[in-house]
């Protein structure tokens, strides 16, 4: 499987004020959703894994996670930016 980019990077800071994380793909946010999201399960978090899952599948465009990442990281409060 290639890994399935996104057109801009997104900023998020999940933990300490110095570790900013670029997420460029899907693989990214899918692995930051499973193992490095500092808020408890959310809605909007299921809703950016189920995504990316779609996304990983064939089944949806990059863009489609991406914008499920987006807001499940603006419920977290952890996005920093939507592009470098």
């Amino acid at each position: 499987m290639r890994t399935r980019r996104f057109r801009k990077p997104i900023v998020v800071q999940p933990g300490r004020i110095d570790r900013d994380r670029v997420v460029v793909s899907v693989s990214d946010a899918a692995e930051m959703l499973l193992r490095d999201w500092p808020a408890p399960a959310s809605k909007t978090r299921l809703a950016a894994i189920e995504a990316c899952l779609a996304v990983i599948r064939g089944e949806k465009p990059p863009r489609v996670a991406r914008q499920a990442f987006i807001v499940a990281a603006k419920d977290a409060r952890i996005l920093l930016g939507e592009q470098i």
